[in-house]
């Protein structure tokens, strides 16, 4: 048999691996995507349903109804995308609050926290900026106001207590379902709905964000940086308080994933994560795959 050749034996040598961040780009693409789609839905409600010109609105005068509307339609949307192809894979959590408490809670390595979280920002922007793009003035209508969060008539305090409080239930709520065996396959299902009786009873206080990215790319193009600080700070300090009351409660542990939907033959980053650190194996009823391209 021939030997291979001085300049093909060079050749081979010359060939390296991807580094963790390249393979792992889909992900953060994906992320990206999903809560630019996530933004784009939304502005669109609200145009529809605040807007007084829409016959929606004017077939609709009820406020809170309104927000009943407003509030199944973006939890439809959150449900859609979280069990999409790209959410199954990147684990939507299209929210660096969320993020960076499943990185607190060692299921999502730093490198990959920091990169979804710019790739959230980055789709929260680019989601309104395509709204605005078709919606026009529409969009930028006070009442419709680019969708954005902003404090209730009880003031930043109120607004402040009810992110935290609200941010706080939700991860309690999606940590106690996704880490059930029988149950976690409906965690996208419990967030939605959390989200859509968010939006129907809480809005009038904080606006209802949860999501600094989320309010970020509304309040850019509303021009209003404000009340930014509300949603920057009491979303992230709420569902860390909820990770560690789970810690207490369940310990460490019993968390498996930090995908929201895990019953999926997608490749799993946040296994590979543990997987590199020694960690258990996911909990029963996930489906983990390695992370290879």
């Amino acid at each position: 048999m021939p030997k291979p050749s001085p300049v093909d034996s060079g050749a081979s040598a010359s060939v390296t691996p991807l580094s963790p961040m390249m393979r792992h780009l889909p992900e953060y693409l994906m992320e990206s995507v999903l809560l630019g789609l996530f933004m784009i839905s939304a502005c669109a409600f609200t145009v529809l349903l605040q807007h007084p010109a829409s016959p929606v609105h004017a077939a609709i005068p009820d406020p809170f109804v309104r927000r009943l509307f407003t509030g199944i339609a973006m939890g439809s949307t959150a449900i859609l995308l979280i069990y999409s192809p790209w959410g199954k894979q990147s684990g939507a959590h299209m929210n660096p609050a969320i993020t960076l408490t499943f990185t607190r809670l060692g299921k999502v390595a730093p490198r990959d926290a920091a990169a979804y979280a710019a790739a959230q920002f980055v789709g929260g922007v680019g989601g309104v900026l395509i709204a605005r793009t078709v919606f026009g003035r529409l969009l930028a209508d006070p009442r419709v106001g680019y969708a954005a969060t902003l404090p209730g008539r009880w003031g930043v305090l109120v607004a402040f207590a009810a992110e935290a409080g609200i941010s706080c239930l939700l991860v309690l709520a999606v940590l106690s379902v996704s880490n059930h065996p029988r149950w976690a396959a409906f965690t996208g299902v419990c967030a939605g709905a959390m989200v859509a009786c968010y939006i129907t009873f809480e809005a009038p206080l904080s606006g209802m964000s949860m999501n600094p990215a989320r309010t970020f790319g509304s309040a850019l193009f509303a021009g209003d940086l404000s009340a930014l600080w509300i949603y920057f700070t009491a979303p992230p300090l709420g569902m860390l308080g909820a990770a560690q009351l789970y810690l207490a409660w369940r310990g460490r542990q019993s968390i498996a994933c930090a995908k929201l939907h895990h019953q999926n033959s997608k490749r799993c980053i946040f296994c590979e994560y543990q997987a590199a650190r020694g960690m258990a194996p996911p909990a029963q009823g996930t489906n983990p795959r390695p992370s290879t391209l």
